[in-house]
């Protein structure tokens, strides 16, 4: 007979011990008998249950000491109450302190299957779930950070190597270039997953309430603090708090932070209590803090407790080989939301995407290609689907007298495919996949533009 479950049986009647065992047994369950406290803890150091049952009274003990043990130690494994003495409040008692269900003496046979059979079914759906997440974390804790730029490939590194560590992160960039995501992908590659992510924009609050937001503030701190808040920096105890902007706070409170830092510790306003937090700690900003320093406009000593590990984001027109990369990941989304069945660029808008300089870095392509999808009536989008702005910018050309349309276009193809071409080192593969299209395409194109002759004399 195949066989169900591992159960661990422990009451001190051992007649009924031993009468209930050989039941499960029959009924397909691989099943051990403890008649004590002390065995049962035995049992379960010794072998991993999927079910333990447990009586309430014991001759050497409490059931409740069994579940306690259970809950600390062996989280994977199930456990049921069962007593004689069954009350409302022991119920209660039990369920609140972790136990699957709560059984009353005498058992009866069907609800004792059926108690069993749902506590292993929790406990393989609950086992599951973190097996599944443990592999998206792994697979997929970057999934919202895409490029296959070199210095993009250099920060996925340096995420996976500081991912795990307690180690201050400071992530600086300009705005847009997707700071948050870095800071969420480092959270979620590291032991803390499971535990709180707070993001706190430090440039949206004034000083005081920035104070009582991170900190928390005790009844009666000031007008209107009725009662005890907590701060966001026990609100993210055993995980990760980001603070963006951190540029902007003000030279009380960055004395605050330091503390907080070096010690961990902190009081809430108008309190006199110190806490003490276990809690990653990661900023951004996007000014240059050392400049800042030079300024007296920032602690040089708060520079050097933060820059301990500094992830410096490149802007998007460094990295435009990722921007076909970046506009159909965008793209997907925008159509798995939306339900538009776009299936992509041509050439002409691919090109304006790849010419325009892009301020506002990824944030400003994904709300671009957003508003192409939402707004496009076609299947694949044109430059007449892109911001005026974008498409009349985007390409930078002085009419020349006799000189044709494609004549004029040669010089920017000619730049974009050379600086492609360039940031995937002069592979054609690579730089045809980045520029969408095909390698025969990128072939004559380099032969027409005289890039086939560059690669040639470089070597390539």
């Amino acid at each position: 007979m195949k066989q169900l479950g591992t159960l661990l049986l422990v009451d001190d009647d051992r007649h009924l011990l031993a009468s209930m065992a050989d039941w499960l047994r029959e009924q397909g369950y691989a099943t051990d008998t403890a008649a004590s406290l002390a065995e049962g803890m035995a049992a379960v150091g010794h072998k991993f249950y999927e079910l333990v049952l447990v009586d309430i009274r014991l001759g050497d003990g409490d059931g409740f000491d069994l579940l306690a043990h259970c809950r600390k130690n062996y989280p994977a494994t199930a456990v049921v109450m069962i007593t004689g003495y069954g009350t409302v409040e022991a119920a209660i008692e039990a369920i609140r302190l972790g136990a699957f269900d709560f059984l009353t003496k005498p058992l009866i046979d069907d609800e004792l299957l059926m108690a069993i059979e749902r506590a292993l079914n929790q406990q393989k759906v609950i086992e599951e779930n973190k097996s599944l997440k443990a592999q998206l974390d792994l697979r997929f804790g970057m999934e919202s950070v895409v490029g296959h730029d070199h210095r993009m490939l250099k920060i996925f590194d340096m995420i996976d190597s500081v991912a795990d560590t307690r180690a201050t992160v400071l992530i600086t960039g300009e705005s847009g270039t997707g700071k948050s995501l870095i800071a969420r992908a480092i959270h979620r590659r590291s032991s803390r997953r499971d535990r709180p992510f707070v993001e706190v924009a430090c440039g949206a609050l004034p000083e005081t309430l920035l104070e009582s937001e991170l900190f928390g503030h005790a009844a009666g701190a000031f007008t209107g603090a009725i009662g005890e808040k907590l701060g966001k920096f026990m609100l993210a105890d055993q995980g990760t708090i980001f603070l963006d902007e951190i540029s902007t706070a003000s030279p009380a409170m960055q004395v605050k932070l330091l503390r907080v830092l070096q010690d961990l510790e902190f009081e809430q306003v108008g309190g006199n209590k110190t806490f003490h937090v276990d809690t990653r700690v990661i900023l951004a900003t996007n000014d240059d803090l050392s400049r800042l320093v030079s300024e007296s406009r920032f602690r040089q000593d708060l520079f050097y407790r933060i820059n301990v590990i500094n992830i410096e984001l490149p802007s998007l027109r460094d990295r435009i080989a990722d921007i076909p990369l970046l506009a159909n990941h965008f793209l997907r989304q925008v159509c798995d939301d939306a339900g538009k069945g776009v299936r992509g660029f041509n050439e002409p808008a691919m090109t304006a995407l790849q010419r325009y300089r892009w301020p506002g870095n990824v944030r400003e392509l994904q709300n671009v290609i957003e508003r192409a999808v939402l707004l496009g009536k076609e299947d694949v989008i044109g430059v007449d689907d892109l911001p005026s702005s974008l498409a009349a910018g985007s390409i930078n050309v002085e009419p020349v007298a006799g000189c044709s349309l494609k004549q004029a276009l040669e010089s920017p193809e000619r730049q974009i495919i050379r600086e492609v071409l360039e940031a995937n080192n002069w592979n054609r593969n690579d730089t045809a996949e980045a520029l969408g299209i095909n390698r025969t395409t990128l072939y004559k194109k380099m032969k027409r533009l005289g890039l086939e002759e560059m690669a040639l004399a470089m070597g390539r």
